[in-house]
């Protein structure tokens, strides 16, 4: 009986961190449809102003219940600095995305992350990868190419100016990870990570938004703010997710932002993926799910995406 009864408290969680995964990825998909809507009136500096702006009212409580701002003294001002730029800059990046690739597409992108990080571990971590995870990095690439296929012609290609700066992001992304995993090996605490790159990035698109900025009008300014106000959401159930359920469980979930997205890329704006586009979202999931698993193997703990 307590067996049975453990069973199904157990069931009941495995089920709790996969919803909260699957919901996170639906309000990160979400995000990304508002960006792309109001990307024709707004530069992408200023909505990511608002995303950081909306993220720093966010935490403030965070800030008060660690104790002030005592929460933020640390010993790593030159981790939090790489932190902060190389994490707004993939965020620059991935919203200029949006604005200028279909939603799925740029979504099937930004899941390289794990590839990149994987390769750049070795020479900025000095981890030791194996043949089989080097060979998934290299199937995952190759999954892109088939995404990109830059040897197509000019009227059937992606843009490639805008697959390069989204790539060039996705590569920040995993600088900014591999920041943030060299600080917490060193005892920086979450908390201090977290504020510090939100008021950091708060800076930094004001600072960008003031000779280009547009006022909205209160439509404008409420879907602007819902973006900061979902990807909060988001965050917090990808949190809860992990918390409550193992890395090698949920993480599968998450892929499942391809699949929101090319919905509302095709009922929005007609944005259709071809037979070649699957079959490179396909190499990039695939290949990405791997290294999941082996990052989620004993001795090892996976980590949920972040902004």
């Amino acid at each position: 009986m307590e067996t049975s009864a453990s069973l199904i408290a157990s069931s009941a969680l495995r089920r709790h961190a996969i919803l909260c995964v699957l919901g996170a990825s639906a309000c990160y998909s979400i995000t990304g449809a508002l960006v792309k809507a109001v990307s024709a009136e707004f530069p992408t500096a200023e909505i990511v102003l608002f995303r950081s702006g909306v993220a720093v009212l966010v935490t403030l409580p965070l800030l008060w219940r660690h104790g002030g701002l005592a929460a933020l003294r640390t010993h790593r001002p030159w981790g939090h600095l790489a932190r902060t730029v190389t994490g707004f800059a993939g965020m620059l990046t991935s919203y200029y995305g949006y604005a200028t690739l279909p939603l799925a597409i740029n979504t099937a992108l930004g899941f390289a992350m794990p590839l990149i990080l994987t390769a750049l571990s070795v020479p900025l971590l000095g981890e030791r990868v194996g043949w089989r995870r080097a060979s998934a990095v290299l199937v995952g690439l190759a999954g892109v190419l088939v995404v990109v296929r830059p040897w197509r012609h000019a009227a059937d290609s992606l843009p490639l100016f805008p697959v390069a700066v989204v790539l060039l992001g996705v590569v920040a992304w995993a600088l900014s990870m591999i920041s943030i995993r060299r600080m917490g090996e060193v005892g920086e605490s979450n908390v201090a990570i977290v504020l510090w790159f939100s008021f950091g990035a708060t800076a930094m698109g004001a600072a960008m938004t003031v000779p280009v900025w547009q006022t909205p009008d209160a439509l404008q300014l409420g879907a602007l703010t819902a973006v900061g106000v979902i990807t909060g959401l988001a965050q917090l159930l990808m949190t809860e997710g992990y918390r409550s359920g193992e890395p090698s469980l949920v993480a599968p979930f998450e892929y499942g932002a391809i699949l929101y997205t090319t919905v509302l890329g095709m009922a929005i704006w007609s944005e259709i993926p071809d037979l070649w586009n699957i079959v490179g979202i396909a190499i990039i999931i695939g290949s990405g799910l791997y290294i999941w698993q082996y990052e989620a193997g004993p001795g090892r703990r996976g980590a949920p995406r972040g902004e």
